[in-house]
């Protein structure tokens, strides 16, 4: 094993993570989560089942999980085991990685043989999007060491500690991001809500709801306007959170670039909402706007844990340097 290949290992297994996420949205959206019946691993009790769209969604989606959880499974090994590999940091996300790949797949096995409601279903997403954050935040740690190997300049190396009152005014913000973090979980379950009771139809037209800027609360849509409303807010704290983060690490810091690109993806969520708006007349379109909804909050969510690692790194370095 060398840097370089345990550095493509854990790129084989972020996007196999993606893809998984992915593959699960597809199922959610052509409405194949039944397609194999309640029979796991199985799919209508065949090792290969009878082709149908809806068994098709379903048992691709479960060979590419199960292929994936052999990546994930095989990464975590390489870093308890290789020594260069082998730190706090690369364990807190390929350990992370595992664990969340397995609740993912006891959640869907469990959804097959038992059927739950839409609340618990909408957890599998929430889970899946932990696993992928943590792949991709190894395949990041893992790129840093290769460069540094190399003696390139890293773009992703631990950020260089702040002054005194600097370091004290990240604290509070690391703070402020990390209830902005659990804020953004919960816009993305309701989102994953949504679109397991098929509540998307709710509000009609963008950005208006069936014409009103507040529409007559009730049922689907309560619940659309309530994840239009939610979204909204999202880009409210996350501009504000930018803001405060040029203002006191420097407009040409990473924490603000990291901070700049987080902004972007939430405008793009919002922008991608309303597309999805628009498609839900048209089944095939929909499928599509769906994923490309799914592609951005992914990004967007794994780019606020990186930034709020990276404000915990800095305020660290800081402490580091006032003990010496």
């Amino acid at each position: 094993m060398t840097l370089r290949r345990y550095r493509l290992l854990a790129l084989a297994t972020c996007i196999g993570m993606f893809l998984v996420l992915i593959a699960g949205v597809l199922v959610t959206n052509t409405d194949s989560g039944r397609g194999c019946g309640t029979d796991w691993p199985l799919c209508n009790g065949k090792f290969v089942p009878a082709y149908t769209v809806e068994s098709f969604v379903e048992y691709t989606h479960r060979m590419v999980s199960g292929l994936v959880g052999l990546l994930v499974l095989a990464t975590f090994l390489a870093t308890y085991y290789w020594k260069p590999a082998r730190g706090s940091e690369s364990l807190l996300y390929a350990g992370g990685a595992l664990l969340f790949t397995v609740m993912q797949a006891a959640l869907g096995a469990m959804a097959v043989v038992w059927e739950q409601s839409s609340l618990v279903l909408a957890l599998h997403f929430g889970i899946s999007l932990f696993a992928f954050t943590c792949t991709w935040l190894l395949y990041k740690l893992a790129k840093r060491w290769t460069q540094e190997q190399s003696g390139q300049t890293s773009s992703d190396a631990r950020p260089a500690s702040l002054p005194s009152s600097a370091a004290a005014g990240i604290r509070t913000l690391y703070r402020s991001l990390i209830a902005l973090l659990v804020y953004c979980y919960c816009v993305v379950y309701l989102g994953a809500y949504i679109r397991h009771t098929s509540s998307g139809g709710g509000c009609e037209g963008w950005p208006l709801c069936n014409g009103d800027i507040v529409p007559e609360l009730s049922g689907a849509t309560a619940v659309a306007f309530a994840h239009r409303v939610a979204a909204f807010a999202l880009f409210v704290m996350i501009a504000i959170l930018v803001y405060y983060v040029r203002k006191v690490s420097g407009k040409s810091s990473e924490l603000t670039s990291i901070g700049n690109k987080a902004l972007a993806l939430v405008v793009l969520q919002i922008l991608s909402g309303g597309l999805l708006s628009f498609t839900l007349s048209n089944e095939d379109a929909y499928i599509f706007t769906g994923l490309l909804h799914t592609i951005i909050i992914s990004a967007l969510f794994s780019m606020l844990v990186l930034l709020a690692i990276r404000m915990r790194q800095s305020i660290q370095s800081s402490h580091s340097e006032v003990r010496q």
